[in-house]
């Protein structure tokens, strides 16, 4: 079970979040989760929010400055 990628890098509010909504709602019953990469830091309350929502949990971590990597798993 692997992970997808989605790099939202660049984007801001609301797109970071909706691409994430997306992307979850294509993901296989065999994908692990999806790993969401963003430098916009509102996106580190919107997107665990959405995925919650969607029966995800949500774990941050930092990754650069300012860059941070949403690891999304199934609960």
């Amino acid at each position: 079970m692997a992970f997808k990628q989605l790099d939202v890098r660049g984007e801001i509010c609301p797109y970071p979040m909706m691409k994430t909504v997306q992307a979850l709602k294509k993901l296989a019953p065999h994908d692990a989760g999806l790993e969401v990469t963003t430098d916009h830091a509102p996106a580190l309350e919107t997107i665990p929010t959405q995925a919650a929502r969607l029966g995800y949990s949500a774990s941050i971590e930092e990754t650069g400055s300012p860059e941070w990597k949403i690891t999304l798993t199934r609960k």
